[in-house]
């Protein structure tokens, strides 16, 4: 590899990209002997192992005392040998079961066809999967097969089994001895929450049927494992073993952070930001090691994008004269078939292709062999991806490539100017809330379905539990019964509330707006929630969908419709809103650790929304060619949120520099939501954020950062645990950027309801010094320029 990036600097595009280089070095693998039932000893040798990693002996030795267990070590460190191995010994010993859980179908299918190669040749262990991917009749071949190894989503957990557990999967839920909960760092966020209550539900049933199973979790390497596995089975934290060290044979990795080069002064096209495309120098990089030989996947955000730039790709190769290589080069995402998906993975594992264009699809644990290179298309928006998308490079002991190519976004310039955050700082937390209300509602709803619900049900569905269960009966909802075992609680057949089982726990939502095509052949495109209806479909907007753009005509809220007509304009639109917020209740306060005159508050909020215009802009060039103002009704989201008053001396000090105080309090804000999920393992579009210098309830400036969903999901909490290192992120995000008046780099939003303005860098820059850095009050500061 150092001598395709010595090649590399010689290329005409070359101009200094390289900002960092640093080679992670080979590591000899570590093992441990661990006794074994001899025929699984004899399975394992036939694979080419003769002793496992010391770090899967560990936590195979956990497993076997009784523990739960969660492994959080990086991609292709054998994770899944550790929950084979116990789940064979007891499907052989005691006909125990075992209940395997992926995020995904795509997953679920590589998992079976391993654990089922793994299980051949043992006569008395059977592996099966029940998916929604399966038609009726196959379903009903896998319950018949009475099998030893279940794999199921989290989705059809929750209303293919639990809601079959008292008769047709009894059998096997009484025998269930072990739960695997794979990729466990995927579950956060609302769908966190949702799984969290999911198997608070399994555990109940267990326990009725007189069964205990242990868990065993895995994880991308995050910054709370035991805490995270713990929230989201609802088992004991100290319940679990962390086996977090990796001591399986890597070769070297060399890694490179690429900064695309600036335009030359007026070279930028319209609406462009200061620097080059990044998916063009990914385009160039990729081609270069796919035409050198080197099979490479390159990562990127959108499935439009890796279709596009896969198709470049390959047009580029074949003008080079590759044609052989120009057709091994394909895009690969969630929006293929499933039989295109299959291909493409076996092509990769046999090397017949030779590069690919992938979104995040390829950085689940899906098997594909090794890589020469990985190329990352835009930070990939987490230290947690970065490394699982990283791992997929690196072909047994041989040196591998992984190259960072920053966006000009917030968070890409904030990681590609401090490199020693991905390398050696904390990875984020991964956060989930089962104790949602609104979440809790419904789970609670579905548990009555499964089993009538007792008193005693409030140590798997938290204090709200008895609040819950009395509010649902009110509703009617919930019928009440005196019975010789104490009360209980029964579904009633009339009850108002939306089945859980009717949607995927993705989707669950309270209004949603379903989208139609005037005159198509098909013509509905599916539904959004409310709040995206507003944002996505208002009369107007330019909405795509599988590469098909649409205008819409109509929203009709009465009917909760959106009517859209195909179209061949190539404008986007972007809405504008307003934001306020009400602070319900403070539940916590406490004064800033940097500054004691800065109060820190954690709330139930209320967020109001509406929607007051959009912006109609040229696709290209991002240019504005008009303003078009809307009259839609104003939303609500009841949540939590953290939020900061500023004293009265520190605004005197911001008022008195030149410049406006609300634009140096929205700049803030901005580069707040940029760095969180430095922090806190989410998308920025999960928490959003208000700022004002004239908040009623506070009589203060004040900024908001809230939780996107109904409830809270806990990232506002642990934003207001963790504030003084999210300052200190967002400081270092400011200052560093080069820009004296603000770019997209550092302080402009694309999400931004005021379409970025008022914006003030230099009062950003010393608003945030002076919350972050105690030794520094009062100084102003300049931003730095190149």
């Amino acid at each position: 590899m150092d001598e395709f990036v010595d090649w590399v600097r010689h290329r005409d595009y070359y101009h200094n990209q390289i900002q960092f280089q640093q080679e992670i070095p080979a590591r000899r693998p570590e093992t441990r002997p661990c006794e074994m039932d001899p025929e699984v000893t004899a399975q394992l040798a036939d694979l080419g192992i003769d002793e496992p990693y010391a770090h899967q002996a560990e936590a195979i030795d956990a497993i076997r005392r009784g523990q739960n267990a969660v492994l959080a070590t990086p991609t292709a460190s054998g994770k899944s040998l550790t929950y084979t191995i116990p789940a064979i010994e007891r499907a052989r010993d005691h006909d125990g079961r075992t209940l395997y859980i992926g995020p995904q179908v795509a997953l679920i299918n590589d998992q079976e066809a391993t654990l089922s190669a793994f299980a051949e040749p043992f006569d008395d262990v059977s592996v099966t999967q029940y998916t929604g991917a399966l038609s009726g009749p196959e379903r009903q071949e896998a319950r018949d097969e009475d099998p030893s190894l279940v794999l199921t989503t989290p989705d059809m957990l929750h209303c293919g089994l639990l809601s079959h557990a008292d008769d047709i999967w009894r059998t096997f839920f009484e025998s269930l001895d072990f739960v695997v909960v794979d990729e466990v760092h995927e579950y956060r966020g609302v769908f966190g929450s949702h799984v969290g209550l999911v198997l608070r539900r399994l555990t109940r049933l267990c326990e009725q049927f007189d069964a205990d199973p242990q868990f065993v979790c895995c994880s991308a390497t995050i910054g709370n494992p035991r805490e995270h596995a713990a929230t989201i089975t609802g088992q004991p934290t100290e319940s679990f073993a962390l086996v977090d060290e990796d001591t399986s044979e890597t070769g070297p990795t060399h890694w490179l952070f690429w900064q695309p080069p600036k335009y030359d002064e007026g070279d930028a096209p319209a609406g462009a930001g200061q620097r080059r495309s990044h998916h063009g120098e990914t385009m160039r990089l990729f081609v270069d090691l796919v035409q050198r030989g080197y099979q490479t996947v390159a990562f990127t955000r959108a499935r439009q994008t890796a279709e596009r730039y896969a198709t470049i790709s390959s047009d580029t190769l074949a003008e080079r004269g590759k044609g052989d290589l120009a057709e091994s080069v394909t895009a690969y995402h969630a929006g293929l078939r499933d039989d295109r998906r299959a291909r493409i993975e076996a092509a990769l594992h046999t090397d017949e292709c030779a590069g690919v264009w992938s979104t995040s699809a390829l950085e689940l644990g899906v098997d594909i062999g090794s890589l020469d290179a990985v190329l990352l298309d835009g930070y990939p928006g987490t230290q947690m991806s970065t490394f699982q998308r990283a791992g997929r490079a690196g072909r047994g002991t041989d040196p591998s490539l992984v190259a960072l190519v920053a966006s000009e976004d917030q968070l890409d310039q904030y990681v590609i100017n401090h490199p020693g955050e991905l390398f050696e700082g904390t990875p984020e937390r991964a956060i989930a809330d089962p104790s949602n209300p609104h979440l809790l509602q419904l789970h609670t709803h579905a548990a009555a379905i499964e089993q009538p619900l007792r008193t005693t049900d409030k140590r798997y569905f938290g204090p709200a539990f008895p609040d819950i269960v009395s509010a649902l009966t009110d509703d009617g909802e919930l019928s009440r019964r005196q019975t010789a075992d104490g009360l209980e609680w029964r579904r009633t057949a009339s009850g108002r509330t939306v089945n859980p089982y009717e949607r995927g726990l993705r989707t669950i939502t309270d209004r949603t707006v379903v989208l139609r095509v005037r005159g198509g052949q098909s013509d509905e495109l599916g539904e959004l929630p409310l709040d995206a209806a507003l944002r996505d479909v208002h009369p107007g907007a330019i909405y795509h969908h599988q590469g098909q753009s649409y205008e819409v005509q109509s929203l009709d809220l009465g009917s909760d419709v959106a009517w859209l007509v195909p179209t061949e304009s190539d404008q986007q639109t972007r809405v504008q809103f307003e934001e306020s917020m009400t602070i319900e209740e403070d539940i916590a306060t406490k004064p800033l650790a940097t500054r004691e005159d800065v109060t820190v508050h954690f709330a139930d909020v209320t967020r109001r929304k509406q929607v007051t215009g959009f912006q109609r802009r040229d696709h290209r060039t991002g240019e504005i060619l008009r303003e078009e103002s809307l009259d839609l009704p104003e939303t609500t989201l009841s949540t939590r949120a953290l939020y900061l008053t500023l004293p009265p001396g520190l605004e005197r000090l911001m008022q008195t520099m030149s410049g406006s105080f609300d634009g140096g309090l929205h700049a803030v804000q901005h580069a707040l939501v940029a760095t969180f999920p430095l922090v806190i393992l989410c998308d920025r579009r999960d928490v959003g954020s208000v700022s004002t210098t004239d908040h009623p309830q506070t009589e203060t400036s004040a900024l908001f950062i809230y939780d996107g969903y109904q409830g809270g999901v806990g990232l506002a909490r642990n934003g207001y645990d963790h504030i003084e290192e999210l300052l200190q992120h967002t400081w270092g995000l400011l200052a560093d950027c080069g820009c004296s008046d603000g770019c997209p780099a550092c302080i402009q939003s694309p999400h931004c309801g005021r379409a970025n303005e008022p914006l003030e860098k230099r009062l950003a820059v010393t608003l945030t010094m002076a919350l972050a850095d105690p030794n520094r009050q009062g100084e102003t500061i300049e931003p730095k320029s190149d």
